[in-house]
Formats: structure tokens, C-alpha cells, sequence
């Protein structure tokens, strides 16, 4: 367990208030038991999505903000497109996921061994593919000509 405490320590998690509810999260789990550790990981998973839906409100009022300042002065705004997310985003919600996948494949494998372990990464790889399955933006821009 020490040697997997480590790994999440100095994985992805870069946001220092996060390594410390990371970290207490772990302290308490070793001092409570394994009686404990779904409710103590369902705690830590509602602090991240606190944290990612902050953070996805920032990004937001931010672009749209821009947006009202391009149109203030006069400019056009952005055109959408069309459904097709750019490189950014997709890296974005694959970190996401890795970052997510180590609390969840906990889960899964202490209420269900290694069958839920299975089923929670079957999960993830299937999200994943159907976010990267999505067009790519830049193959369908103005292909010389073509008229919608």
C-alpha cells in the first residue's frame, strides 16, 4: 500500500489542495480500515468534481466573456464547430479520465475484486473511445471549393 501511496502522490494530481485531501483521504483509510474506504473515496470523488465543475465554469464564463468582448468591438464571434472538439479538449477529458480512473478502479476492485476492476476499466476504455471516435476539426476545413 505504502508503494502505491507514493505513485498517486507524485501522479497527475498537480494541484497541491488536492494532494492534501488525496493524502488525508489515504491516512484516514489506514487508520479507520477498509471498513471505511467507499465512503472516504466517495468523499475525495466529490471534492474532484467540485474541482474539474469549478474549473469548467471559469473556462466558460471566461470564453464567453471573450466572446462578448469580441462583439462589443464590433468583431464577429467565433463560429462553432459543428460538434468537432479540437486537440485541447480531447487531451483534457483523457487526463481527466486517467485522473478519475484511480479512485474508481479502487472502488471497483474492494466491492468487487478483480471483476470490478474489469468492468470499471471496461467503462473508462468505452467512454473513451466513444469521446475519440468524435471528428477531428481540422480534416473537414475548407476543402477547396466545397460549398455547404
Amino acid at each position: 500500500m505504502e508503494a502505491r501511496d507514493t505513485e498517486l502522490r507524485d501522479g497527475p494530481l498537480q494541484d497541491a489542495e488536492l494532494k492534501k485531501e488525496l493524502d488525508a483521504t489515504l491516512h484516514a483509510r489506514r487508520e479507520l480500515g477498509p471498513e471505511y474506504e467507499s465512503a472516504l473515496l466517495e468523499s475525495f470523488l466529490e471534492k474532484v468534481e467540485q474541482r474539474v465543475d469549478g474549473t469548467v465554469d471559469r473556462r466558460v464564463r471566461r470564453q464567453l466573456a471573450e466572446q462578448q468582448m469580441v462583439v462589443a468591438r464590433g468583431g464577429r464571434p467565433a463560429a462553432h464547430n459543428d460538434g468537432e472538439i479540437s486537440f485541447g479538449e480531447r487531451f483534457g477529458f483523457g487526463m481527466i479520465s486517467l485522473i478519475l480512473a484511480i479512485p474508481l478502479s479502487a472502488i471497483g476492485a474492494v466491492n468487487a475484486g478483480l471483476s470490478g476492476l474489469f468492468v470499471t476499466w471496461a467503462g473508462i476504455l468505452g467512454v473513451n473511445a466513444v469521446h475519440a471516435t468524435r471528428p477531428w476539426p481540422w480534416p473537414r476545413r475548407n476543402r477547396g471549393g466545397d460549398t455547404d
